[in-house]
Parts: C-alpha cells; sequence; structure tokens
C-alpha cells in the first residue's frame, strides 16, 4: 500500500512539473519569424490573433503592411451600420479560418488594423466580413505579412464615420 501512495504521490508530483513547463513554453514559444518580404507568424491555441498583429507591429516597428492568414479560431464579425455608425456583431465559435487578409497602418500614433475574413463551420456553409475578434482554437493559425516601406496612416472620413487608409494625397 504504501508503494502504490509513493508512486501516487510521485505522479502527481511529475504531473505538476510538466503541466507547469508545458504552461512555461507556451508563453515563451516564438511566435514569429523574419523572411526576405517581412514576416511569418505562427499563433498557438488561445491566442488573439488581432492584438498579436498589433504587437509585431509596435515591436517591429512596422510602418504599413498587408496581411493573410488561415486556421481554427474562434471569431466576431462586425456588419458596419452607416445609419448608426457602429458594427453589427455576430460570433463563430471552433470554426476554421478559411481565409484572412488585412493591413496594417496606424492611426493617431497607434496601430490601426483593417480585416477581413471568411470562416466555415463543420456543414461548410461560410460566413464572413470585418473581423473585430479572433481567438486560436484547436489548431494554429499562420499568417504571411508582407511589409511596405512607407508609413501609413487611417483617417476618420466624414460623413461616412469610417477609418479610411490615407494614401499621402
Amino acid at each position: 500500500m504504501k508503494k502504490i501512495a509513493y508512486f501516487s504521490l510521485l505522479s502527481l508530483v511529475i504531473l505538476s512539473f510538466s503541466s507547469k513547463a508545458q504552461s512555461t513554453n507556451a508563453e515563451t514559444t516564438k511566435r514569429y519569424i523574419k523572411t526576405p518580404t517581412g514576416f511569418f507568424m505562427v499563433l498557438r491555441l488561445g491566442d488573439d490573433v488581432l492584438a498579436q498583429l498589433e504587437n509585431i507591429a509596435m515591436i517591429e516597428k512596422i510602418p504599413s503592411a498587408s496581411y493573410s492568414g488561415m486556421g481554427f479560431v474562434n471569431a466576431k464579425f462586425g456588419f458596419f451600420n452607416f445609419k448608426t455608425k457602429e458594427y453589427e456583431p455576430k460570433e463563430f465559435d471552433s470554426v476554421e479560418l478559411a481565409s484572412m487578409n488585412g493591413s496594417i497602418a496606424w492611426q493617431n500614433g497607434k496601430v490601426s488594423l483593417h480585416t477581413h475574413g471568411t470562416v466555415t463551420g463543420k456543414n461548410f456553409k461560410a460566413y464572413g466580413g470585418h473581423l473585430l475578434a479572433a481567438t486560436v482554437g484547436t489548431g494554429s493559425v499562420e499568417i504571411t505579412i508582407v511589409v511596405h516601406q512607407q508609413k501609413l496612416e487611417r483617417i476618420k472620413e466624414e460623413p461616412l464615420g469610417a477609418n479610411v487608409l490615407n494614401l499621402g494625397n
């Protein structure tokens, strides 16, 4: 009986260290690498996709960029209502991100993302639009970021009430 108790206790200690090592490893796992045209990013379970894009833009001082990605997410899309000037949100959990496209620019000294995407479920129906939020679900999300040399800014245009990329005209 003592041997069983000893091995049970030993197993619990090993599992405890193992799970701690895995969570520490997830926190320190490299999220992106530099490529000749910009960066390649791989996000994992629980990562906030848009926050990670904002982080890389700030850390790497990206002047502007285009990006595309795919993977598995829990997503929130928004349809812009031009009358209210607000997004009407709809959420989709445990879906495949079939396509994500967007741009990185700046607005009032902060990173400004504009992201659209398409997701599909087990029924193969596709939904998409302006991506308001996305968290990596099972699997991962892979993103290719192509950096542009010119710093681009978004400016809120009226009466549209939307942020529009300004090309310096």
